[in-house]
């Protein structure tokens, strides 16, 4: 298909993520992937260009990788598909054993799902059954977070800054606490009052979800530990379920294995997904204790009832388990630390930007935070002129680089982040 007919249909018939199919936005055919670089066609150009985004934070050993090519391709060699109704594969149990492994102690009740955002379905209707005999039905979260795009992630995400208050009305209206002070800033004030808000609604609270230690999507703002410690403690002290999204945070993103490591905290239910597979296929899992397995199976229903078709996926959970090994084969904490370093450094100087109000690093993750919207559509053609692809949304011009990335290539992504800035104004 030549370039051309390519876009032309795509424009016409094509919906993208968070956009408009009467006015759709721009976008840039990619030729193939391999290593940290995408080959992008750009304007009939052929362009290599590095992906600062992992393709949304999954794909953290980048692209074309041999380990995971020949795990998936091997897979095929046996199944692609079975249902995990009923019956059972080596894929799924490899990697439920690594999960188990990998989770804090504990948590070692596996569900798999499709994706993140169903992963947190999952966590919540787990909670929920957990709670039945308790009447209990509501959530208790914080502002400024992001748990997905179906019904209930989008009911505990933030309902007047996220991106889902046009549904207001229509998802459970759950109870919401102030957002987090940023690092640095007093949590006193804001211990006092999120507690005293939990008093007020203990009674009907099922269970507290947060993201730990930081918040993507919905605005990747950083956060202390103790505040995540503090949500635990008072969940705990009324009787409420702790669930932690580890979809963006997990997999070393932040620094840790798992960001609620940094509260010392371990929760009831943790989600993970997006890193899971290494960017190959979608794929998330939840879990949990033995203690809220069984609550669960003494609700009603007597069992989980969630089930979807291509839950445990043999081939998503065979480049899981690939990608878990391969994480495993090196010091990823180490690697973070230089992946932040790097990031600190190189971003330093949009500081003294116009229209920069911050810059913020944590784990493997660097962001610029502007005082207006973002030009996306601008700021995306500053950062390819110089060999880089970020995708930016809101006020943040951020980056999550794969983890495989190099001392030059992250230089070259600070630099690009910074150099867009400057030339756009934001």
């Amino acid at each position: 298909m030549s370039r051309g007919d390519l876009l032309a249909f795509d424009r016409e018939h094509l919906w993208h993520p968070y956009s408009s199919m009467t006015a759709p936005t721009r976008v840039y055919p990619v030729r193939s992937a391999a290593g940290v670089r995408l080959r992008l066609d750009v304007d009939g150009e052929q362009r290599e260009v590095i992906d600062a985004m992992s393709s949304w934070w999954c794909a953290i050993h980048g692209y074309a990788v041999p380990e995971l090519d020949a795990a998936v391709t091997a897979q095929l060699g046996q199944m692609s598909h079975v249902m995990f109704g009923g019956l059972t594969h080596e894929p799924a149990v490899e990697l439920g054993r690594r999960l188990v492994a990998l989770a804090p102690e504990g948590l070692d009740k596996v569900f798999f799902a499709d994706s993140g955002s169903v992963s947190v379905e999952v966590a919540m209707k787990m909670a929920w059954q957990a709670q039945y005999g308790s009447g209990r039905k509501r959530f208790f979260t914080i502002r400024g977070g992001y748990h997905g795009d179906t019904f209930s992630p989008m009911s505990v995400t933030d309902p007047d800054g996220g991106m889902h208050s046009l549904y207001a009305g229509i998802v459970p209206d759950h109870v919401f606490a102030d957002r987090p002070p940023a690092i640095g800033e007093p949590l006193e004030d804001w211990k006092g009052a999120t507690t005293r808000l939990f008093d007020e609604h203990a009674h009907e609270i099922a269970a507290v979800i947060i993201e730990p230690v930081l918040q993507g999507a919905g605005g990747m703002h950083v956060y202390h530990p103790d505040a995540v410690r503090h949500l635990a403690d008072v969940a705990r002290a009324h009787g409420a379920l702790v669930i932690f999204d580890e979809i963006a945070t997990g997999l070393w993103r932040t620094g840790t294995l798992w960001a609620g490591e940094q509260a010392g905290v371990v929760p009831d239910i943790l989600c993970v997904g997006k890193a899971l597979t290494g960017g190959y296929l979608t794929l998330a899992a939840v879990l949990t204790t033995g203690d809220v397995a069984a609550a669960v199976d003494a609700s009603p229903a007597h069992a989980m009832m969630h089930g979807p078709t291509f839950m445990a996926n043999p081939l998503a959970c065979a480049v899981a388990a690939a990608n878990l090994d391969l994480l495993a084969t090196y010091d990823a904490g180490a690697r973070v630390r230089r992946i932040n370093e790097a990031l600190t450094t190189g971003l330093s100087s949009a500081r003294a930007l116009a229209g920069v109000t911050d810059v913020r690093t944590v784990g493997a993750v660097g962001v610029i935070e502007l005082d207006g919207p973002a030009d996306v559509a601008a700021l995306t053609s500053a950062s390819l002129e110089l060999g880089v692809w970020i995708r930016p949304f809101r006020n943040l011009v951020y980056t999550m680089p794969p983890y495989v990335c190099t001392d030059q290539d992250l230089a070259a992504i600070t630099t690009a982040m910074v150099g867009a800035v400057e030339e756009t104004g934001r």
